[in-house]
């Protein structure tokens, strides 16, 4: 149960708590000024976290069994 919060809270702090710190136009990664790219991979990093906790609800395993 621990698991979901904590992924679920993955994004929040990606988003909301890192980016003040991240908020430089330097370094480029791939070509990107580092909070774009920072932004971009939040967004992959919130798919992958919101599809495990999709994975780990009990009642989505349930749907599944029927």
């Amino acid at each position: 149960m621990w698991l979901r919060f904590i992924l679920a809270a993955v994004p929040f702090v990606l988003i909301l708590g890192v980016v003040p710190w991240a908020n430089r136009v330097e370094p480029y990664v791939l070509g990107l000024p580092f909070l774009l790219f920072w932004l971009s991979l939040s967004i992959v990093v919130t798919s992958v976290c919101m599809a495990a906790v999709y994975r780990l609800d009990p009642a989505n395993r349930q749907e599944a069994d029927q």
